[in-house]
């Protein structure tokens, strides 16, 4: 799967005879990505699966998750996230591509989760420490444990839930089934 540590030594294995060029740097971020998605990928919650377009480009993947409890179980959710060149120093960029109703993720697929935070008042937010696992588990518990109705972002879907968790109910469920259906 991971090609990129073939990628990069090719790029540093020279032929003699030929002209050499001046072997292209490999970025912090692309010698980390090498351990960290393989990391990421033994250590997947069973409700998520990773996905990349292009196996070479390790810092750009889709993450779907499919929640089998809660208000989402049934739905299907991919998220894309782009590891820009200041990783690990500053947290992937991450949206949400289907739409759902959901608190902490609005219709527009912005996603309200500390740690995607640069700088988070409660202490959670994005630190170097950091890693992809921990991104993909924050996104996967936002369908279970992570569900916060009190900081939300989908102000009213919060207050649908605490006016009427019925209606909360359905109104999620209309969303899988219009939008989320494996």
């Amino acid at each position: 799967m991971i090609t990129l540590t073939r990628k990069l030594k090719k790029e540093s294995d020279v032929t003699p005879g030929a002209t050499t060029e001046v072997p292209k740097r490999v970025s912090v971020r692309d010698k980390l990505l090498i351990k960290e998605v393989q990391e990421m990928e033994q250590t997947l919650p069973i409700t998520c699966r990773v996905k990349f377009e292009n196996a070479d480009l390790l810092h750009d993947f889709q993450l779907v998750v499919t929640p089998d409890e809660g208000y989402w179980c049934g739905g299907r959710f991919s998220f894309h996230i782009l590891i820009t060149e200041d990783y690990n120093m500053a947290p992937p960029t991450v949206k949400c591509l289907t739409k759902l109703w959901h608190p902490n993720i609005s219709e527009d697929g912005d996603i309200c989760l500390s740690l995607l935070r640069q700088n988070s008042i409660d202490g959670m937010g994005w630190a170097p420490t950091r890693k992809l696992k921990d991104v993909v588990w924050g996104l996967n518990s936002l369908f279970t444990d992570l569900l916060n109705f009190d900081d939300p972002l989908n102000i009213e879907a919060a207050e649908l839930y605490t006016k009427d968790k019925d209606a909360f109910r359905s109104k999620v469920r209309e969303y899988v089934t219009k939008y989320a259906k494996r």
